[in-house]
């Protein structure tokens, strides 16, 4: 291997420490949006060579303004296109013969040949002999092309010749520098975006600014596009002529619309409710510009379009919002990719054994690893090398996008892996971690957890194909670390209205400091901020104890160094993250400081992720109360999104808006109303007002049962054994599957004081899925419920429902007799609980006959629980 020679340069110090040096034998090659940015590096690379008493040969063939003066002193040849390939080529090779080893050498454009040769593949032929042929002069060599101008037969033969390749941008003035290809050579921010500023070529680090100043120019699609023929590409083809025809006014919109029309169900959705939706944001443009960063053909699926069209919604609603959001340039890897891959890897007859009831398991570990174990065509691996190649070592994330993912009525959320990629390391090292990113998501379409997901609601027959987003990870650089600042979740309708001051219909926010992951996924030994957007300084905790102890303390992020998402402590971020304002998200615990200060100790850390100064900050209030608001009306339905925020300053930030989905009740299926007219016999429970959690809609396997009579006449002592007891009921035995389990019981659940309830801890009942607090203890006593505020971040973290009955109120229902009837099983799972087998009851619906599914519906927006078994 070469090594950089300090005795070259292009005569830009900070240029040379980016590219780790000039190897004798570079050619650099420059993509430009005109000659006049190419020169602006030109200048400096031959003043250089002069002053150092180098021999610098200039090539001039084309018609543009000279790059070199005549009286500068380099050597000027003057060659002429116009007389053939062969003597125009023969001439240059002439002269660099004569010349002999090492030299400096400046070429005009090479975008002039292709008007002189009249043929894209004739540069790339003529590149493909000189490159070579100065490499082994050991010279170094400028060439341009401009951007968007070649096709891939000329694109791709000087990008894989060339030992640097860079693509520039002149963006608000400043030069940024994107190094896409160099050499032998390698640093952690090699291939990042740079700013020219001074002597010096930056790294920038915010995602925002790298996606906007790569997204200022019009990107012309994968490089390897043109391989793909036939039919699909036939028709957008015919679809980029028509628009051109459109914009000039060649046409009406009635010759563009079939077209559109074809093209969303080609693409988009075949749900005529999400069809409805880009008929309305979307444009012929819109799908022409999301073709370009597809990879393969099919459906770009949920996920993709719901971000897609959101981001248009909001814009359309107000120009403003251009400059609120972060600007995205993600990646689309088509519907088509996988079922090819299924194909070639010989997975597919296993994915269609799925479909049947009878056999949907079977051979599905054996599928994982085939999918896990397998390779794609050439053709693909060559595109996902052109988009890792535009997002050089940003980080990225691979999301599943699947047709039933983020659709009306559906809720495969969290059900299918999502990977982050820290993107580190060569560009075949980023390849291969790519891929195994993309080959985790597609097995995960077919594991046991999804696939009996899918038996349990029906739908094994529906078309479930799998494509895949490619985001830029939004957020920044903190040394070794890169995370948002903020990430979060948004509802535009708040299911957890703990307070009576709390409207609904304002919507919420779950907030997390670093990647979003914490704020997706549920933990139950970390806690996101909830933020209720009418009231946000309104705190569900009581107390600085309360507070202090269901605050988040880790953060996740990606570690640069590692190449891993990892979970740090949100003290050890700090540490690690230069110039980060640390005060703008959390405050200082005064109670803690105080005691640390009495006990002496300096270096006790006392900072509580609170994000408090962001929630006095009205302008971000407003913009993603705007935002909730926006999406519900347009999507005619409440909607939950996801999204991040980065302050690059104190009074300026980017919201990244990242997915939205209408937002459904969780468990999955339509959202589908108790039948009319139930029958008394056919309802366990009914009630109305006083729903906390998520909407949802599914079968409940386990039903543990406290009477209220039974435990209000049982000794104070006793209670808190029949608080044990609960805690072994809800635990899963090993190896079995977790069961969909409701706990139904009198006064508060968790309560300090056995009068007023059942004292068990959280942790005894984290694994239930809906929680009932009956307002009834016996006819002497009734107790007040704790409308969930009691571990309130608790519940909403292990996503758990909490709904309250008043039996004595109207459309509030306890079927108290089939309870007592029903087979108990308490003491088959719980052997020593026979003393206690009148006070409390285990009812397995999966053992009881003759009843049927005993379903669940329960919604937020209506405060209305049914739990119901399904009329014969």
């Amino acid at each position: 291997m070469n090594s950089a020679d300090s005795s070259l340069s292009t005569g830009l110090p900070g240029l040379d420490n980016v590219l780790q040096g000039i190897i004798a034998g570079d050619n650099i090659v420059w993509k430009v949006d005109g000659v006049e940015n190419y020169q602006a590096f030109v200048d400096p690379f031959y003043r250089h060579a002069l002053a150092q008493g180098r021999k610098v040969v200039y090539f001039r063939f084309a018609s543009h303004k000279a790059l070199i003066p005549e009286d500068a002193g380099a050597e000027i040849h003057y060659v002429a296109p116009s007389d053939g390939f062969e003597l125009f080529i023969t001439k240059v090779h002439d002269v660099i013969e004569r010349n002999g080893r090492g030299g400096f050498y400046v070429f005009d454009s090479l975008s002039a040949l292709a008007l002189e040769c009249y043929s894209d593949r004739m540069v790339g032929n003529f590149f493909m002999l000189t490159c070579p042929y100065l490499l082994k002069q050991g010279a170094v060599a400028y060439f341009a092309v401009l951007r968007n101008y070649h096709s891939f037969h000329a694109a791709a033969p000087i990008a894989e010749t060339t030992q640097i390749f860079i693509d520039v941008y002149r963006y608000h003035g400043e030069f940024y520098i994107h190094p896409q290809k160099v050499f032998q050579r390698y640093s952690p921010t090699i291939h990042m975006l740079h700013i020219w500023r001074g002597d010096q070529f930056l790294p920038v680090t915010h995602s925002a600014v790298v996606a906007e100043v790569l997204t200022s120019v019009p990107w012309t699609g994968l490089e390897s596009a043109s391989y793909q023929v036939g039919v699909w590409n036939r028709e957008f083809l015919h679809a980029e002529e028509v628009w051109e025809e459109y914009k000039r006014g060649e046409c009406s919109s009635d010759k563009v619309a079939p077209i559109f029309q074809r093209l969303l169900r080609m693409a988009i959705s075949r749900e005529e409710k999400i069809l409805r939706l880009a008929e309305q944001y979307l444009n012929l443009g819109d799908l022409l510009r999301i073709r370009k960063r597809m990879i393969g053909t099919g459906y770009i699926g949920g996920k993709s379009v719901g971000m897609l069209i959101s981001r248009q919604i909001m814009k359309m609603k107000s120009p403003r919002w251009e400059k609120i959001l972060e600007a995205h340039d993600s990646f689309y890897i088509a519907s088509e990719v996988f079922y090819t891959y299924l194909v070639l890897n010989d997975c597919w007859w296993a994915r269609k054994k799925q479909k049947d009831p009878s056999a949907y398991l079977d051979g599905a570990e054996e599928a994982q690893r085939r999918i896990l174990q397998g390779h794609f065509p050439d053709y693909i691996i060559k595109r996902f090398e052109n988009m890792l190649d535009y997002y050089g070592q940003s980080p990225i994330i691979v999301r599943s996008s699947s047709l039933l993912e983020d659709s009306y009525g559906n809720m495969f959320a969290g059900k299918y892996e999502s990977v982050f990629c820290a993107n580190q390391g060569s560009r075949a090292e980023r390849l291969e971690r790519f891929v195994q990113a993309v080959k985790t998501i597609y097995a995960s379409s077919m594991g046991m957890e999804v696939i009996s997901y899918r038996a349990r609601r029906g739908n094994l027959e529906q078309d479930e194909q799998m494509a895949l987003l490619v985001q830029r990870v939004s957020g920044a650089r903190y040394g070794d670390l890169f995370y948002p600042q903020i990430a979060g979740v948004g509802l535009s309708y708040n299911p957890y209205a703990w307070s009576e001051i709390i409207k609904p219909e304002a919507g919420a926010l779950r907030l997390v400091f670093g990647l979003g992951s914490r704020a997706v996924t549920r933990n139950n030994d970390d806690y996101a901020r909830l933020v209720a957007l009418n009231a946000p300084d309104r705190r569900p905790e009581t107390g600085q104890d309360e507070i202090r102890r269901y605050s988040q303390r880790k953060v996740d992020v990606l570690n640069l160094k590692t190449n891993q998402l990892t979970s740090v402590l949100f003290s050890e971020a700090v540490e690690q993250s230069p110039g980060l304002m640390r005060e703008f998200f959390a405050i200082p615990d005064e109670d803690l400081l105080k005691f640390s200060r009495e006990m002496g100790k300096k270096e006790t850390w006392t900072w509580l992720l609170s994000f408090q100064r962001l929630l006095d900050h009205e302008a971000f209030l407003n913009d993603m109360r705007e935002m909730l608001k926006t999406l519900a009306e347009a999507y005619l339905h409440p909607v939950d999104i996801e999204f991040t925020v980065n302050f690059i300053r104190p009074d300026s930030y980017k919201i990244n808006l990242l997915q939205c989905r209408p937002f459904q009740f969780k468990g999955g299926g339509a959202i589908k109303e108790p039948p009319a007219g139930l029958s008394r016999r056919n309802v366990v429970i009914e009630a109305q007002g006083a729903v906390i959690g998520e909407s949802r809609a599914d079968v409940i396997n386990r039903i543990v049962y406290v009477d209220p009579d039974a435990y209000g006449r049982l000794p104070i002592n006793e209670r808190y054994s029949i608080a044990r007891l609960i805690g072994k009921t809800t635990r899963p035995k090993e190896g079995e599957a977790p069961k969909i389990t409701i706990l139904i019981g009198p006064g508060r659940w968790g309560t300090t004081t056995p009068s007023l309830g059942i004292p068990v801890s959280f942790s005894e009942i984290d694994s239930v899925s809906i929680l009932c607090e009956i307002n009834a203890m016996r006819e002497d006593l009734t107790p007040d419920i704790s409308l969930g505020t009691h571990f309130f971040s608790s519940l909403v973290e292990m996503e758990i429902l909490y709904f309250a009955l008043f039996p004595e109120k109207e459309e509030n229902f306890l079927n108290r007799a089939y309870l007592l009837a029903a087979p108990n099983r308490l003491t088959d799972i719980v052997p020593s609980s026979e003393p206690y087998a009148e006070a409390v009851k285990l009812i397995d619906l999966d053992e009881t006959e003759n009843h049927g599914d005993l379903r669940l519906y329960a919604n937020t927006f209506t405060q209305k629980v049914v739990c119901y078994f399904e009329p014969e």
